[in-house]
C-alpha cells in the first residue's frame, strides 16, 4: 500500500500550482484493488487518529464491494475514479447534506469546464441527461457531541464499463480527456473547493438550485408527486403539493466507532 504526503496524483505541475494557490497537500493512499475505499478509510482512520489539518483519501483503481447509497453495490471496474476521503470541516456548518450538496456543486463546476451539461440530481448524484455519471457519500463524524471531521465518498465514472442507467466520460470527451489520474486530481480540487463552499450555505443551495435535474419528484410513500420549491441551509429538499409542504432530510451522523 503506497502512503505519502503528496499533491494530487504526485503532479508536478500540479503540486506547483497548489503551492502556487496556498492549499494544502493531501495525503493519499493509491490501491491498485481493494473490496472498498470507504473500508480502506475507515481503516486507516481508526490506525491513524484524526489530527485535523491535512486532509486523506484512498484512491483505488478498482474495488470489489464498492458502496452506493442504502448499501448498494457500485459498480466499480477499472478506468474509473473511486476514492473516500476526510476534511477538516467547520462545525458550524456540520449538516451532512450540505456536505455532499457541496461536494457535489463543486464536481459539477469543474465538469462543466469540460463543457459538459451536468445536472444534480438531490442529494447524491450528478447526471448528463437521465443517466448517472457521480455519486457523492458524505459523513460527518462526531465524537462527545463534537464534529471530528467530514467524510465523503465519490465516485466518477471516466473510462470504465458502465451499466444500464449510466454515462462515463469517454461517452463526451475525448479519449486525451478520459485519463482516471487527472480525473482524481480534479476530484481532489472539488473536494477542496467543497471545504470552501461550505461556509456560503446559501451559495452552495442556490448553486445546486440552478442545476438541479427536476423540478418535480415523486414521494416514494405513495402520497403523489411534489415540486421542488428549493433547498434549506442544512441541504434538505423543500416541496410542496398545492397547500401542503413537505422538507425531505438525508444522511445521518457517523458512530463514533468508526474513528
Amino acid at each position: 500500500m503506497a502512503s505519502a504526503v503528496l499533491s494530487p496524483c504526485g503532479s508536478a505541475s500540479l503540486a506547483r500550482r497548489r503551492h502556487q494557490a496556498g492549499l494544502t497537500p493531501w495525503r493519499l493512499r493509491v490501491l491498485p484493488v481493494c473490496a472498498s475505499t470507504e473500508i480502506e478509510l475507515s481503516r486507516w482512520l481508526a490506525r491513524t487518529p484524526w489530527q485535523g489539518g491535512v486532509p486523506r483519501a484512498v484512491v483505488a483503481r478498482r474495488q470489489t464491494h464498492g458502496q452506493g447509497q442504502w448499501g448498494r453495490r457500485w459498480q466499480s471496474p477499472a478506468g474509473g475514479v473511486w476514492l473516500s476521503a476526510a476534511l477538516p470541516w467547520s462545525a458550524d456548518h456540520g449538516a451532512p447534506g450540505l456536505l455532499g450538496l457541496a461536494v457535489a456543486l463543486a464536481l459539477a463546476e469543474r465538469l462543466e469546464r469540460m463543457g459538459l451539461p451536468v445536472a444534480i440530481k438531490w442529494p447524491n448524484d450528478l447526471l448528463i441527461g437521465e443517466d448517472k455519471l457521480a455519486g457523492v457519500l458524505p459523513r460527518m463524524v462526531h465524537r462527545g457531541g463534537r464534529l471530528r471531521l467530514a467524510r465523503v465518498g465519490v465516485g466518477l465514472n471516466v473510462c470504465n464499463p458502465v451499466p444500464d442507467g449510466a454515462v462515463a466520460l469517454r461517452q463526451w470527451l475525448p479519449l486525451g480527456r478520459c485519463d482516471p489520474e487527472a480525473w482524481t486530481a480534479e476530484l481532489l480540487l472539488a473536494l477542496d473547493r467543497s471545504v470552501a463552499l461550505a461556509a456560503s450555505p446559501q451559495a452552495v443551495c442556490q448553486g445546486v438550485e440552478g442545476r438541479i435535474w427536476t423540478r418535480t419528484v415523486r414521494d416514494p410513500s405513495g402520497s403523489g408527486v411534489w415540486e421542488v420549491e428549493g433547498l434549506s441551509a442544512d441541504g434538505s429538499l423543500r416541496l410542496r403539493q398545492g397547500t401542503r409542504t413537505s422538507s425531505w432530510t438525508r444522511w445521518p451522523a457517523e458512530p463514533a466507532a468508526d474513528l
